[in-house]
């Protein structure tokens, strides 16, 4: 059986799924001379855009001794992240949370999750993931890499005391740049 396409019309490549983004960031953090072309500053996290699969956006990201990211989400994107050189640890929840419409949330006992991902260990997540990634080494940056799909349209930003979770900030893209 054969196919038709208009003239000048184009298909349009799926998507990428958890599983690509995860393909991808485990051979991206496999390219040593990349990892070691990311610049590392001992006070802040570095990172370098770059290109994932399928319009996904990536990033390559340094960890200085002792830093994180907070808790937060990536909204309507799914994830992946690998970490490529030390190791980061990832406190996120077993239970699904509301997406919108809360500010305050008491968390349940037990959601509580956390995975410890020494180099060549990563994972991938889907929408509305909250989680919070750490450097906990006193001495040693970590390197990681990540990428998202659809490219990030805002990261929600939560502080956490106790078992409340609440809502503190919502940044969008043009807050980044």
């Amino acid at each position: 059986m054969c196919s038709l396409r208009r003239p000048g019309h184009r298909l349009r490549p799926a998507a990428p799924t958890q599983a690509d983004l995860l393909d991808f960031v485990r051979r991206t953090a496999a390219d040593a001379e990349l990892i070691a072309s990311l610049p590392l500053d001992p006070e802040g996290r570095t990172w370098v855009h770059l290109d994932g699969p399928g319009g996904s956006e990536a990033w390559l990201i340094g960890w200085p001794p002792g830093t994180g990211t907070g808790w937060h989400d990536h909204a309507e994107s799914i994830g992946a992240f690998l970490t490529a050189v030390g190791e980061l640890k990832e406190n996120s929840f077993a239970a699904r949370l509301p997406t919108d419409g809360w500010k305050t949330l008491e968390l349940t006992e037990g959601v509580d999750r956390e995975r410890r991902l020494p180099a060549g260990r990563g994972r991938s997540f889907g929408q509305h993931h909250v989680h919070e990634v750490l450097n906990e080494s006193t001495e040693r940056h970590a390197v990681s890499v990540h990428a998202y799909y659809p490219p990030l349209p805002q990261i929600r930003r939560y502080s956490r005391s106790g078992q409340v979770l609440r809502l503190e900030q919502v940044e969008r893209p043009e807050d980044w740049q």
